[in-house]
C-alpha cells in the first residue's frame, strides 16, 4: 500500500492525491518533524493525534497516525518527500499543513535547532511563503499564550 503511494507521490509529474493518500502524507510529515529532534516524545504524539482528528474530524485518528509512522519510515528523503506533496496536494492544505507542523514544534514548549531546521526546509518546498508560515507560527504562539 504504501510504495504504491510512494511510488505515486514521486512519479515525474503525480496526479493530485485522492483525500486518503494526501492524510497519509501530511500526516507523515508532521511525524518526520516531530521525531526531527530524536525525542519522539508522547507530547507531540498527543498533538499530532489531536490535529488529524480534528482535521478530518475523526473521533480518534491513533490508527491514522500509526499508519503515518509507517509512510515516513518508508517515505525518501524530506527534500523528495515535500515536493512530491507540493505537486500532488493543493496550496490550502499544505499551507494549513504548515500551521500544523508550528503546531508539533511549539508542543513541547523547546523550539529545538532541529525542528527549526526542518521547518525552514519544508516550507519553501511545499511552496508555502515565509509569510504565510511565519503567520501560522505567531498564531500558535498566541494561542498558546
Amino acid at each position: 500500500m504504501f510504495a504504491d503511494l510512494i511510488r505515486r507521490l514521486t512519479a515525474p509529474a503525480p496526479d493530485q492525491l485522492p483525500d486518503t493518500d494526501a492524510r497519509l502524507a501530511l500526516g507523515a510529515l508532521l511525524v518526520r518533524l516531530a521525531k526531527a529532534d530524536g525525542d519522539y516524545a508522547n507530547v507531540e504524539i498527543a498533538r499530532i493525534d489531536a490535529t488529524l482528528a480534528k482535521r478530518y474530524d475523526l473521533a480518534d485518528a491513533t490508527a491514522l497516525r500509526q499508519q503515518c509512522e509507517i509512510l515516513e519510515a518508508e517515505a525518501p528523503d524530506t527534500v523528495r518527500f515535500t515536493r512530491a506533496i507540493k505537486d500532488a496536494v493543493p496550496y490550502v492544505d499544505r499551507r494549513a499543513v504548515i500551521a500544523s507542523m508550528w503546531e508539533i514544534v511549539l508542543a513541547d514548549g523547546v523550539r529545538d535547532e532541529d525542528e527549526n531546521a526542518l521547518m525552514r526546509l519544508v516550507a519553501p518546498m511545499l511552496g508555502v511563503t515565509d509569510q504565510d508560515s511565519n503567520a501560522a507560527r505567531i498564531a500558535i504562539q498566541n494561542r498558546q499564550s
